[in-house]
This record gives C-alpha cells, structure tokens and sequence, in this order.
C-alpha cells in the first residue's frame, strides 16, 4: 500500500500562485509515477500533470506555460506549482501515484484525499 498525503491548497486570488505538495509513504517501489488531478464542481476528474520515474512529464494543455509538476526523489514528494491561476483552476485537486507497465497497464494504483484550490476572481 501507499499513502499519499498533499497539503498546500486553499484560496489564492486570480494571477496569483499556489504550489501544492504529495508526500508519498508506504510501498514506494510499487509505483513509477505520480501526478495531479483536478475535479471541478459538476465535472469529471482530469489530469493536470504528470511525471515518471524516468522524468517524462505531460501536462493537461489547459495548464500548459501555467504549472509545472516536479519532485524531491529524497522526501518521495511531487509537487505542482500553479502560477498565473485562473477562476476556471477551482477545483479539488488529487495527488495520484501508480505503477505502469511497459504495455500501459496499470496493476497498482492509489488516489490521495484531495485538496481544494479556490481561485478568486
């Protein structure tokens, strides 16, 4: 099992930044990435970004030139950093980690308890 711990949301206003950070904990050899999710009110839960354990980073295009995913290999934490928010960012914002295959499965995954990003306008 892995614990995911993320800490740092809470409300920015509009322009402004906000880094939010996943502390992972328990089996950490059964995961090769992690990253963040969103879920807007009324929405479906999206990817933010993302990044492996060999260093391929995706971002949603929607936060493209706005965030950027990173991570401290020694505290096993990832971090978003958010700049230049936008109302639209409002949601609650997941840290997720995962093992996956060379053929794109994925046999182990864990979700964190989520935290909320509110961007006032």
């Amino acid at each position: 099992q892995v614990q995911l711990m993320e800490s740092g949301g809470g409300l920015v206003q509009a322009g402004g930044s906000l880094r939010l950070s996943c502390a992972a904990s328990g089996n950490i050899e059964s995961i090769n990435a992690m990253g963040w999710y969103r879920q807007a009110p009324g929405k479906q839960r999206e990817l933010v970004a993302t990044l492996t354990s060999g260093g391929r980073i995706n971002y949603a295009d929607s936060v493209k030139g706005r965030v950027t995913i990173s991570r401290d290999n020694a505290k096993n934490t990832v971090y978003l950093q958010m700049n230049s928010v936008k109302p639209e960012d409002t949601a609650v914002y997941y840290c997720r980690a995962w093992w996956t295959t060379n053929g794109g499965d994925v046999p182990y995954e864990y979700w964190g308890q989520g935290t909320q990003v509110t961007v006032s306008s």
